[in-house]
């Protein structure tokens, strides 16, 4: 019994990050395989926080060209906590440095490696390196937004809602700046982990491996790490971006953390891909609408300085 568990877990795992990974060029396809645009340079494997020996690494994504500063989005992949790796956002990053934004495409420690709240750790250092590091990578450290799909979707809003709360701040370096994100952008996230822990549903083990435990067991922590109990007026404006036909995270949670943030104020956009399954936004038809609503919203909220506009 236990070996058939672990083996429908592990394929269970492996659904989740595919489904969040860029899709393979299908065959015969003219859709050419990645390549960054013109203007677009990035800079690999930089090491962005340090538990020990343990190193994180990003994917820096920014303009060739301009003196900005550039507003910085972190990237933050999905894969049910436990898989996925920070590929997963490339053209998305790629695509807004173009615009004038430098990304930062993360890894994180996986649940297989550190429970809960580790990968929270990890997103927070991320955002602090880039505030650490603005002058040197032309960054606008006042202008720091995050993006995710799925599992990333509610790290980052979970950046969006959690500045204040210095336990889930970690270890990870640059203990000196802000965490704090000024806008969110969330593809299909798991913004209420409480509720699918209570009912049948393919995202149930993936959550108790992230958190260590089922709920019953640590109900503090599944209120904790769930973004739609931090919704508030000094949340971070937030763009949501999920299908209706999503079987793994559904799409009520994006309905009710909308609700729950225009109730307090706070900005709260709802893109939705109607008939779209889970990781709907990695491919056709959905792809290149949800790269410009995304790209819409961060212009709107955090301004920046093009490539062009610099004279450059």
């Amino acid at each position: 019994m236990r070996t058939c568990l672990a083996m429908i877990s592990m394929l269970l795992g492996a659904a989740l990050a595919a489904a969040q990974q860029p899709p393979a060029r299908p065959k015969g396809s003219e859709e050419p395989a990645f390549q960054l645009p013109a203007g677009v340079e990035v800079e690999r494997d930089l090491v962005y926080a340090r538990y020990g020996a343990r190193e994180l690494k990003l994917d820096l994504y920014r303009p060739a060209s301009g003196e900005g500063p550039f507003p910085g989005i972190v990237f933050i992949h999905g894969g049910g906590w436990r898989g996925g790796n920070r590929s997963a956002f490339r053209r998305q990053a790629a695509h807004l440095a173009a615009k004038g934004f430098v990304g930062a495409a993360i890894e994180y420690r996986l649940s297989g490696e550190a429970a809960y709240p580790a990968a929270v750790h990890d997103a927070k250092a991320a955002v602090r390196w880039m505030r650490a590091n603005a002058a040197k990578y032309r960054i606008n450290p006042d202008k720091i937004g995050a993006a995710g799909g799925s599992a990333g979707g509610h790290l980052v809003s979970l950046l969006g809602t959690t500045a204040a709360i210095r336990e889930l701040e970690g270890e990870g370096g640059n203990s000196g700046f802000s965490s704090r994100v000024q806008a969110v952008a969330a593809f299909n996230p798991a913004l209420d982990l409480i509720t699918p822990e209570r009912q049948p549903g393919n995202a149930q083990e993936a959550v108790r491996g992230f958190l260590g435990g089922p709920y019953e067991k640590m109900p503090g922590a599944y209120a904790q790490a769930s973004p739609i109990t931090h919704a508030g007026k000094a949340s971070a404006p937030h763009l949501f971006l999920h299908g209706t036909a999503d079987a793994t995270v559904p799409y009520q949670q994006s309905v009710d953390m909308q609700k729950k943030l225009r109730a307090a104020g706070v900005r709260a956009e709802l893109f939705t891909a109607e008939g779209a399954p889970h990781g709907f936004y990695n491919r056709p038809p959905h792809f290149q609408p949800t790269l410009e609503r995304m790209e819409q919203f961060f212009q709107s909220v955090l301004g920046g300085k093009t490539p062009a506009a610099t004279g450059q």
